[in-house]
């Protein structure tokens, strides 16, 4: 820290109690008491530096008891007066940028100028803040945190707007253009190894690479009203919006314990000691800080990291912040919803009038902005017929993302047995349909909720069921749900017919792509009859088609006794209920159903056989001509 000597005289000022005492050889003649401290001094040295204490002394020396003066308002207090005492006394004295503050105020408010003597207190301190402290980044900023105590007296100085000023400047420019050792030469000078010169003296120091986040824990001790102030003037002076909101973000982190639960023990609580504080702030401090920084918080996207904006919100909801504070931060994280994780939605509900375990209400909010945001900015909308713009454009992978993130979140908050099925149905169903490829994680969500709620009545079960599209689900989705007993029989229906139809559709696909091997076998064994590598790839195509259809028989034969167990619950539950029309349509289905499947398997061994025919007479045909070569020979 830099600092300037004043006086020249030895220290001649002992302290006993709450008494200061100047030991001249000459008895002291004046008592002037500032707070609970009195200092017994001499006349002449103070009213021969200040204006005010020549009127006061004036006015104090007709008394009986005698000359009392009282300064009940000095800037600083007892010590600030002990450093002007001593300045009007000529002891020596540092003048410091944690005192030039104090001392400018107080020799202001003392009339310390010219005119009772050269050289005096305001012009030394003014000449000091100016070309000494407001030069240093350091420097300026003690003297700016040191305006906190003496706001009223720095503002009428235009102290603070100077400090924030010079800082604003600073913090745009790199570090080592006004730090030491560089101050006297505007710039650094470097030694050929690359080490810093101080008067062509090699200091050993070397220069680092500064970044732009260089100043963001120096700031950070500066209380919130000044370093509101100080953001607002980096603005102006058009510091990049990203590196502002770094500040703003280790600022919060520092006076925040909420943003901080993911630090080990030893980081969290040295990143929440505020400086020269007793400790953390009071939570009506905090909530004021919170809704001050939502003010400050630019509103775009990507400039603050997710899992911050999740950290506000959750302490905004702790400390019951303003409506608009905590809507705010809702509509920041719903701009950039889809880099969120699902750790981040997890938020315990903090309200005494809800019974769910997680804030299920914040996350449709904040659902339904990522919805409105995406509308507005062009999101892409349900194409019939497009596949490659469902499954492959850039614009809906961030939909896409969110929706899979709302399935996964879906999942978790379903075994709570307080949420209640109408608010499980209306967050699933605020995604749009397009924006689930596969219904997959729906279909698990719904699973958990109807294992955790087995008293929900069958039309809750159904009205639940209805959420998914059963067209969209995964073989492996289709099996297990045409096996699961929670599901209502409506949709177990669904499931069956909507996987035989995809059953048949490969089936058919199979037929098709056998045909067209056969056609083109043929094609090749009139071209090439007499090369034996034709016959080589024809064996080589009958073993592959063979083997699919193995597997495609155990199929139909696995769905088939699938079919016909359904069938005999169907015609049970029929009989149970004295209703005709599920047996109907129990035989009807499974009618339709093993039709099918024979016709398939017959179809298939058909197929097989002739296949096999083919294959015995080129066996033949090639042994002939093999015998009729031996013969030539």
């Amino acid at each position: 820290m830099a600092c300037m000597k004043l006086g020249s005289k030895h220290d001649a000022f002992q302290r006993k109690g709450q008494a200061w005492f100047c030991t001249t050889g000459l008895p002291s003649d004046i008592v002037v008491e500032v707070e609970d401290m009195s200092f017994h001094l001499h006349k002449f040295p103070l009213l021969s530096r200040s204006g005010v204490m020549e009127k006061l002394i004036a006015e104090a020396s007709g008394a009986e008891d005698g000359c009392v003066v009282n300064l009940p308002h000095i800037p600083g207090g007892d010590k600030t007066f002990e450093l002007v005492a001593k300045f009007c006394y000529g002891v020596k004295l540092e003048l410091t940028a944690a005192n030039v503050v104090y001392l400018r105020c107080a020799a202001e408010c003392l009339e310390m100028t010219e005119e009772y003597g050269e050289g005096n207190l305001i012009s030394q301190t003014e000449n000091f803040l100016n070309q000494v402290v407001l030069r240093n980044w350091k420097d300026s900023l003690k003297a700016l945190q040191s305006c906190d105590d003496v706001v009223p007296f720095a503002e009428d100085l235009n102290i603070p707007k100077r400090c924030i000023e010079s800082l604003a400047v600073k913090a745009g420019s790199d570090p080592n253009l006004f730090g030491w050792p560089m101050v006297e030469y505007g710039g650094p000078m470097q030694s050929p190894g690359g080490s810093l010169l101080w008067n062509g003296i090699s200091t050993g120091a070397r220069l680092k690479n500064a970044s732009s986040d260089w100043w963001y824990e120096d700031i950070s001790c500066l209380s919130l009203p000044l370093y509101k102030r100080l953001i607002s003037a980096m603005e102006s002076r058009g510091i990049k919006q990203e590196v502002l909101a770094g500040s703003l973000t280790s600022y919060a982190k520092k006076y925040l314990p909420g943003l901080n639960r993911h630090q080990s023990a030893s980081e969290s609580s040295k990143s929440l000691e505020p400086v020269g504080s007793g400790g953390l702030p009071s939570e009506e401090d905090q909530k004021l800080l919170l809704e001050e920084l939502d003010k400050l918080l630019p509103m775009h996207k990507g400039l603050i990291s997710t899992k911050i904006l999740f950290g506000l919100l959750r302490t905004a909801l702790i400390l019951r912040a303003s409506p608009s504070c905590i809507s705010n931060l809702e509509r920041r994280i719903g701009m950039q919803l889809d880099q969120a994780s699902l750790e981040d939605l997890l938020m315990p509900n903090f309200s005494y009038t809800m019974e769910t375990l997680y804030n299920v209400e914040c996350i449709e909010r904040i659902l339904e902005h990522f919805l409105a945001m995406d509308q507005v900015t062009g999101g892409a909308s349900p194409c019939s017929g497009d596949d490659d713009q469902l499954m492959g454009s850039p614009s809906l992978t961030p939909i896409t993302t969110v929706a899979k993130l709302i399935d996964g979140y879906l999942a978790e908050v379903a075994p709570d047995t307080n949420l209640k099925p109408s608010k499980f149905q209306s967050l699933a169903a605020a995604v749009p349909d397009y924006a689930r490829p596969l219904d997959d994680g729906l279909y698990r969500a719904i699973d958990i909720y109807l294992k955790s709620h087995p008293w929900l009545s069958d039309a809750d079960r159904e009205q639940l069921c209805r959420l998914m599209d059963c067209q969209k689900l995964s073989m492996e989705a289709c099996t297990h749900a045409a096996q699961n007993e929670r599901l209502p029989l409506r949709t177990i229906v669904q499931v069956l017919f909507f996987e035989q139809l995809q059953l048949r559709t490969s089936i058919a696909g199979c037929f098709l792509v056998s045909d067209n091997l056969d056609g083109s076998r043929q094609l090749r064994s009139g071209l090439v009859a007499s090369n034996d590598g034709g016959w080589n790839t024809a064996v080589r195509e009958n073993q592959v088609l063979k083997v699919g259809m193995d597997s495609m028989r155990m199929r139909v034969s696995e769905l088939e006794k699938e079919c016909t167990n359904m069938k005999q619950e169907i015609q049970k539950l029929g009989r149970v209920k004295g209703s005709s029309t599920w047996g109907n349509m129990s035989k009807k289905l499974g009618f339709r159903l093993k039709s099918q499947m024979c016709s398939a398997q017959e179809g298939s061994v058909s197929n097989q056989k002739l296949e096999s025919g083919k294959s015995e007479k080129a066996k033949e045909k090639n042994g002939k001509y093999k015998n009729k070569q031996l013969a030539l020979k």
